[in-house]
């Protein structure tokens, strides 16, 4: 979601400061000279009710009190506006950049365009791809290792948006490019008994056995009109020996495993620290693991001389704690994971694992009801416990040198009275941003950080009434890392985790109008709380939907705990922002998030 810098325009001068005089004319977004690839924008501010506010002559809607949100188009370039409530007149300049290549005049390759843009490695028999952009009707060829590799150009794609265009309902594709993509692969062959030193047999490249083979970087080759120009790839290829492959041991308490080699690319099951995989490719910092997941190589350490690790895996134990399951997976070697969580069900895949499995022993449980398991594929093997209820309370994953422990939190013990519904019950919260991270800025300036702190301390209240022992992240106005929040979530492990917000939108979002409330969730155990909550505010406090969102955020993301992210409202929304910081308003939000936590918790025992 678009955070503000919390920087406010007024007349010609920015400041920082938020105690404004009420006669001013306030522009808090965009600032006075901005860039953006957005079709358009909106301009957030407010000024005195009496006389109408006027963009480049036009006069614009406000709020009852003032504020205001349109959103104008933007044209390529520069776009310059005046923005004028009386006397008082500001000037924003506004660039609206290209996200097409453009190419430069004369024979050459778009800026930047040339892949693979990084150093790579690949094993024998796959595809090395490379692409450019260049002039059309040009012929196109890339030399590496004495092997030509024509690239023939391509039929257009369409450029698609970025995550965040799905919050504001325009996610479709962008218009195909003008320009032309040429793309040619070719193929790195098995090594071969006859080969010595690095050979191009039937147009592949083939490593020494044994050996990585070092390619060097691609001469990309554009002729045209009887004129050719060269220019060196980025990036240098490498293939890799199979039999010489690297193994690296995850150093980070939870390695970021993702589907791809770059943080563009979404996340899969974290791996634990002490993970061991080969790795079967390289691109720029990122290593491709054995089981198909990549990590940057910054979260790793090489083994010298290890063999690929793979383990044998027989009985499957339990260790009960207080408030949890301990189910102890003894391994010869740490082998990566995968977690995935259904109603009722919670499946654990080991990879690079053989079971030799005879006898699994399932005590009564007051969590589990059975444990099954299957062999999947050759170096696959599934648990998958069945659950005595649907709704899940955390779990946690680690290694005790090579054994796996999967905790499986137990539903929390209720000592509940008439008059303290929530006793025993932990919750913590979160107020979001603080210090310097301010969040979103509402017309006036008045930050989320300051209203994400108010609501919370006022629903702490509400449930220390209710019986419940609250955890803060934070109580007052300081800096505090989303690790640094993550980490308390995992200390404390709280009943659930919630994470309070106020909402903004991308640059073209529509300010103007869209409102309401939401909640986002990650991980399936929180789904649930994040659907009540949301349903219950929209109904009780007659507030309108943004919705319930799946969303990959750092505060949705814990495992320790349900953890859920809550939009009160829209900071940007000149209507809305006026309940945000009305102080009773506040209180209203603050006692229904607490009736309806509460209502939650009856409902899930």
């Amino acid at each position: 979601m678009k955070r503000f810098l919390g920087l406010v325009i007024l007349g010609c001068l920015v400041t920082s400061s938020v105690a404004l005089a009420e006669s001013s004319l306030v522009v808090v977004f965009p600032q006075k000279n901005y860039q953006t690839s957005a079709e358009k924008i909106f301009f957030l501010g407010t000024a005195p009710q009496d006389g109408q506010v006027f963009i480049n002559g036009k006069p614009i809607t406000r709020s009852k009190t003032g504020h205001f949100a349109p959103s104008l188009p933007l044209q390529l370039g520069e776009n310059l506006f005046t923005v004028r409530h009386l006397n008082q007149e500001l000037q924003i300049r506004v660039t609206r950049l290209t996200t097409q290549p453009q190419l430069p005049e004369g024979l050459a390759f778009a800026k930047d365009s040339l892949t693979p843009s990084a150093d790579i490695a690949r094993l024998p028999g796959e595809l090395i791809c490379f692409s450019a952009i260049a002039p059309s009707n040009a012929n196109v060829a890339v030399n590496l290792a004495n092997q030509k590799v024509a690239l023939l150009p391509q039929p257009s794609q369409a450029q698609l948006p970025s995550n965040l265009a799905a919050l504001t309902g325009r996610n479709q594709p962008a218009t195909q490019s003008t320009v032309v993509r040429y793309e040619g692969c070719t193929v790195a062959q098995q090594p071969s008994s006859l080969s010595s030193g690095n050979n191009i047999i039937s147009g592949a490249i083939i490593p020494d056995s044994g050996k990585n083979a070092d390619l060097g970087k691609p001469e990309f080759q554009l002729s045209l009109n009887g004129k050719t120009v060269t220019q060196p790839g980025r990036g240098k290829i490498q293939i890799l020996s199979p039999s010489q492959l690297p193994v690296i041991e995850v150093i980070a308490d939870s390695g970021v495993a993702r589907t791809g080699a770059s943080t563009d690319y979404s996340r899969l099951t974290p791996l634990p620290k002490g993970t061991r995989a080969q790795v079967t490719g390289k691109e720029g910092d990122w290593l491709r693991l054995d089981y198909g997941a990549w990590i940057n190589s910054k979260e790793t350490q090489t083994l010298p001389n290890a063999i690929a690790p793979h383990t044998i895996i027989r009985s499957v134990g339990y260790r009960q704690l207080s408030g949890a399951t301990e189910i102890i997976f003894p391994l010869q070697i740490p082998v990566p994971v995968n977690v995935q969580q259904g109603d009722a069900l919670f499946s654990l895949t080991l990879y690079n694992t053989t079971a030799q499995t005879d006898i699994i022993r399932t005590d009564n449980n007051p969590l589990i009801s059975r444990l099954d398991w299957q062999q999947v594929s050759p170096g696959q093997v599934k648990y998958t416990f069945n659950l005595k209820k649907s709704q899940q309370w955390g779990y946690k994953l680690r290694y005790e040198g090579t054994s796996l422990v999967l905790t499986l939190r137990h539903p929390p013990t209720f000592g509940q009275t008439k008059n303290k519904p929530l006793l025993g019950i932990k919750i913590l919260l979160d107020p979001g941003h603080g210090g310097k991270e301010s969040g979103a800025s509402g017309p006036t300036g008045y930050l989320e950080k300051d209203a994400n702190l108010v609501v919370s301390k006022l629903l702490r209240d509400e449930l220390l009434k209710r019986g419940a022992t609250v955890v803060m992240t934070r109580n007052d106005d300081r800096d505090l890392s989303l690790a640094e929040r993550q980490a308390i979530i995992s200390k404390a492990e709280p009943a659930i985790a919630l994470s309070i917000h106020h909402n903004s939108l991308p640059d073209d979002g529509d300010a103007q109008n869209i409102k309401g409330f939401s909640a986002f969730w990650y991980n399936p155990q929180a789904h649930n709380l994040a659907l009540f909550l949301h349903n219950y505010i929209v109904k009780n406090l007659k507030r309108p939907s943004y919705g319930v969102l799946w969303d990959n955020l750092a505060l949705t993301r814990p495992t320790a705990a349900p953890s859920v992210l809550l939009e009160l409202g829209f900071m940007s929304n000149p209507d809305e922002f006026d309940g945000i910081v009305n102080p009773q308003e506040q209180q209203k939000m603050a006692k229904a998030l607490a009736a309806g936590i509460t209502e939650w918790f009856q409902k899930v025992r």
